[in-house]
């Protein structure tokens, strides 16, 4: 307790990041309150069925990350995942199309433009993903839902219709932009801190949920609802030991004097990450997976059939097997993104490093993709049965928006985030001389890896 006052103390010394942490929270604030601004038009009153609808299932795990807004019908229903569905398809456009390769290859003024590319995708996705949401609201309201702009919201107008879209499409770039002004202003990633930010939202509702349903006569009483929380706490180590996980690779620096100072000599170690991709490859995945129920129109999956039925049914089979395929392969995707044995291996020749054993330059960039290859399969695998395990926790009775925190998405954004920020304000410790946040070492986070200096 005394070492967390100290450390509590440290950071309001550093202006910087004393400032970096507010402009974090007040962002957040904002966002949050913007969640419970329901569209003009709608009663929020008249909701309750749609929160019924969004309780569990595909669009129960869509609430989530939206921070309850999809429910309320707010300005930010749609959240951050058409920006994040816009991301995807420009990085896939990276690996097909010359013209994205070559942006990739201009460094920050290429980055800049990417990103401007992926905004004004994001307009259209959300502009297309709105009138679906629209028409599932307006079919959840029951027919005395008055609407100041029409006689009544279950046939609503022209001028009902175009404003919401403009308002959901608004909403989702001024979101976008929350998590931009956090990554520039604040601390962490901001996009993730958002998603992170929505999940933590619906925490409370799902423990006691869960908690109230084990004190029912058939329900297990208080013992079941302890050995879910071990459970609960074991997996959570699990997630931790994904994201930490590495496997170091010697390299051996020749001696090298320069004046009277003697450089090199020394062994150290490039740390490559089990998982590097941390939990971009499950952000990537489940956005995907929303597509079936976005073009049926958000409709709850008991009314949908065939292939759309299958693919929002997340208790079901193949929503799982592709999830979980789906998962193994952005991982190898986004870890061929942020690891360039190319550039480690001419890095390495550059400073008079080498792998014993293995001679420098190309020799050393095939070891050390081979090396990525193997330990990223394992990695894969894991981050996909950590992603899936919700699905065999409701088969125990675990209420289904309690076991979304059982691994899945949910719990893997929310270790994977936490520990990335956490780092950022360590480091920011460390540069002025202050002692880290772990008293046992360096907190490692999800960044990209790199060479070990």
């Amino acid at each position: 307790m005394k070492r967390l006052i100290q450390t509590i103390r440290n950071i309001y010394k550093i202006e910087d990041l004393r400032v970096r942490i507010i402009n974090t929270l007040g962002i957040i604030l904002i966002y949050r309150l913007g969640s419970y601004i329901v569209l003009p038009g709608i009663d929020p009153s008249m909701l309750g069925a749609l929160q019924s609808q969004t309780k569990d299932g595909l669009l129960g795990l869509l609430n989530m990350f939206s921070g309850g807004a999809f429910s309320h019908a707010s300005i930010f229903a749609l959240g951050i995942m058409p920006y994040i569905s816009a991301s995807i398809v420009v990085q896939l456009l990276g690996m097909a199309i010359p013209y994205f390769q070559k942006l990739q290859k201009e460094g920050e003024s290429g980055r800049k433009k990417m990103n401007q590319i992926t905004r004004y995708l994001t307009v259209f996705i959300t502009a297309g993903q709105a009138p679906a949401y629209l028409g599932n609201v307006i079919s959840q309201l029951p027919n005395e839902a008055i609407s100041p702009f029409d006689p009544g919201i279950t046939s609503p107008g022209t001028f009902f219709w175009i404003s919401s879209i403009i308002i959901l499409t608004s909403g989702t770039m001024f979101v976008m932009w929350l998590g931009e002004k956090i990554t520039d202003k604040g601390i962490g990633n901001g996009i993730s801190l958002i998603i992170m930010i929505g999940i933590i939202a619906r925490l409370p509702f799902a423990l006691f949920g869960e908690f109230f349903s084990r004190m029912e006569e058939q329900g297990g009483g208080l013992v079941i609802f302890v050995v879910e929380l071990l459970v609960l706490v074991l997996v959570i180590l699990l997630c931790i030991l994904l994201v930490q996980g590495t496997r170091k690779i010697p390299v051996q620096f020749a001696k090298r004097i320069v004046g009277n100072k003697q450089y090199g000599g020394v062994r150290q170690y490039i740390p490559l990450k089990v998982n590097a991709a941390g939990v971009m490859p499950i952000i990537f995945a489940q956005a995907i997976m929303f597509l079936p129920l976005t073009l049926a129109g958000f409709s709850s999956s008991e009314t949908l059939s065939g292939f759309a039925a299958a693919f929002s049914n997340f208790n079901g089979f193949w929503y799982n097997f592709t999830f979980a395929l789906m998962i193994v392969l952005f991982t190898y995707f986004y870890t061929a993104i942020t690891v360039n044995p190319n550039q480690m291996a001419e890095d390495m020749k550059k400073n008079g490093g080498f792998i014993p054993g293995v001679k420098p330059g190309k020799k050393t960039a095939d070891f050390i993709d081979n090396v990525m290859s193997r330990i990223t399969l394992p990695g894969s695998l894991f981050l996909a049965f950590v992603a899936i395990m919700p699905a065999f926790v409701r088969m125990f009775g675990v209420n289904s928006q309690f076991a979304q925190f059982y691994g899945g998405t949910s719990l893997l954004i929310l270790v994977g985030v936490v520990l990335d920020t956490l780092q950022q304000i360590e480091s920011h410790l460390l540069m002025r001389h202050y002692d880290g946040l772990m008293k046992s070492g360096r907190i490692k986070g999800r960044t990209s890896t790199s060479m070990a200096s």
